[in-house]
């Protein structure tokens, strides 16, 4: 680069960082990954620039105190916790959360499976899983009884990440288990024939409460529901309880709702704080303290085949889900959460930066 630099461009990336839709000023990167700032002829590059200066600098502090704490590790669970993610509701994030929580635990050093239930198939392509009809996914183990180690593959950018994947075919698979033996029972007995050490299972539902969500329920210990902070949030909720209740009535007694998770937080608006309120009061304990804020990072991600975790490290949403993932963690070992060190680094007064915890 020549000797003068020129300050419009910079500008202009300054500008576009704050399209981020819950972060009040600048602070990520708008291209996703690692990369180096050019910062003239003049400066060498063994000289490290300032961390704290710039946007650009911020956030490459972030990415690497987040990756950092991501290596960390957390407790590993005695047994496989399998969580199923369900909410009828459309648009809360429930696919997002699965991927990105699982890719947290996955960071935080755990071996992690997620099972794409949805016949859209979105789970596995935001984890970069090729899913086409000939590929060998979840429909076989439900419908043909083939094994599930078959059709797990190993997610390519993380360690521990793996997942069996949907097919457009699953879409059918609710009418051609009302004729099998066992309906709903089905994947329990395909998890429960996989000999691979797991430490989390977490299985993607459809938003709907057919046989393939009953299926999840049966396999399942726990339940994950996301919310998000938005009118109507608490919409169709009762439903599912009252089916989760059925289910451990009928057929699976352990299972119970184990957390609840504020999603699409945006700490600009009465709205969010009113419902994030309504939510803690009624589920109490089973609500994470840590929520998810609205990014445009965690939305622009899939189309990428990534999860936000890799995709843009420093952002507020990877370091909200591993936050998320963190308090999960400790929770299932009967660890206290403490939300003092969460987002190292960062100015607790800073509301750019901090809208993902509460």
């Amino acid at each position: 680069m020549g000797g003068s630099v020129h300050c419009e461009p910079e500008v202009e990336e300054s500008e576009s960082l704050r399209s981020d839709a819950n972060i009040a000023g600048p602070m990520t990167d708008p291209v996703p990954g690692p990369r180096t700032e050019s910062m003239g002829a003049d400066v060498s590059r063994e000289t490290p620039p300032p961390m704290d200066d710039t946007p650009i600098g911020r956030a490459a502090q972030l990415a690497v105190e987040a990756l950092g704490r991501a290596g960390e590790g957390l407790p590993r669970p005695e047994q496989t916790r399998i969580m199923v993610v369900a909410n009828q509701k459309g648009g809360v994030g429930k696919t997002t959360t699965t991927v990105n929580l699982a890719a947290s635990l996955a960071l935080h050093g755990g071996r992690v499976l997620v099972v794409d239930l949805d016949p859209q198939g979105n789970a596995s392509t935001a984890l970069g899983i090729d899913h086409h009809a000939e590929v060998p996914s979840i429909y076989d183990v439900l419908v043909d009884s083939r094994p599930l180690s078959e059709v797990v593959q190993p997610v390519p950018d993380v360690e521990g990440l793996f997942c069996a994947p949907a097919t457009i075919d699953l879409a059918g698979a609710e009418i051609e288990l009302v004729s099998l033996v066992a309906r709903e029972s089905r994947l329990q007995r395909a998890i429960q024939a996989y000999e691979q050490p797991l430490d989390y299972i977490l299985i993607d539902c459809p938003p709907s409460l057919g046989l393939l969500t009953v299926n999840a329920l049966v396999a399942g210990q726990e339940v994950l529901i996301p919310i998000q902070c938005e009118y109507y949030a608490l919409e169709g909720l009762g439903q599912l309880l009252r089916n989760v209740d059925l289910v451990r009535g009928h057929l699976n007694p352990a299972l119970h709702v184990s957390t609840i998770l504020l999603t699409m937080y945006d700490g600009r608006t009465r709205l969010a704080s009113q419902v994030a309120e309504e939510v803690r009061t009624h589920f109490g304990d089973e609500v994470l303290r840590t929520s998810i804020p609205r990014s445009v990072r965690i939305s622009e991600a899939p189309s990428y085949g990534q999860t936000v975790l890799t995709y843009d490290p420093g952002s507020s949403g990877a370091l909200s889900y591993l936050e998320a993932a963190r308090e999960i963690a400790l929770k299932g070992v009967g660890i206290s959460y403490d939300a003092t060190h969460a987002h190292i680094g960062v100015q607790q007064n800073d509301p750019s930066m901090v809208e993902g915890i509460q």
